[in-house]
């Protein structure tokens, strides 16, 4: 049976930056850390570090389970190992353990039965969630930025539609929408994560003080 992952009960904050491809979460997340690096520290995404390191990325149904299901166990321990280097800073994770649900071919129940886990438990590993809307909703080009990033136009608007779905059933989920500009999305994204570590920060001072 696949390791189930603990619910958060350590009282260590974790924000999931996420949205479909294209949507600009890591760039919002790069330079929120540069501003506020004392009281954030990032997770990087699992999958580009296996991808760009070598891991096969393939359509192949099995292929794509292999994948995933690495992706998943790998994404438990990145945040394991990034909490225990920096236990007093909020986690900013470049996409969560929900994720893979997207991406698996038979639909996200499959996704969770072959993990041995489900949605609500999955949900359960972070305080927030922000979604970034891929620019690809608004017709606009997606190339760039990510060099292991394949996807279509028209996959990146069908994959932001699923994880949106998925995602937006977390009790705090905030949506950044796609703009035509990317200067005032990445603003008001950046407003938007300003606003919810200072919430999610006062929350955990007072957990210290009891």
């Amino acid at each position: 049976m696949p390791r189930k992952p603990k619910p958060q009960t350590n009282g260590h904050c974790r924000i999931v930056l996420t949205g479909g491809p294209g949507g600009g979460k890591t760039t919002a997340g790069d330079l929120f850390r540069r501003e506020m690096g004392d009281q954030v520290v990032m997770v990087p995404e699992a999958a580009t570090m296996m991808f760009t390191g070598g891991f096969p990325r393939v359509s192949i149904p099995d292929a794509v389970h292999a994948a995933q299901r690495a992706i998943y166990h790998v994404q438990i321990h990145l945040e394991e190992a990034v909490m225990a280097q920096h236990p007093e800073q909020i986690l900013l994770c470049d996409r969560g353990t929900v994720d893979g649900a997207a991406y698996w071919p038979s639909g996200p129940e499959g996704f969770f039965e072959d993990i041995g886990s489900s949605l609500e438990r999955e949900l359960l590993r972070y305080d927030a969630v922000i979604f970034f809307e891929s620019a690809a909703v608004g017709h606009m080009s997606i190339e760039g930025g990510n060099p292991i990033r394949n996807e279509t136009a028209e996959q990146a608007i069908k994959l932001d539609r699923k994880l949106r779905d998925l995602w937006s059933q977390h009790p705090k989920f905030m949506l950044v929408p796609h703009n035509p500009s990317f200067f005032k999305k990445i603003s008001f994204g950046l407003a938007v994560l300003d606003g919810m570590v200072s919430e999610l920060g006062c929350k955990e001072r007072k957990r210290k003080k009891r």
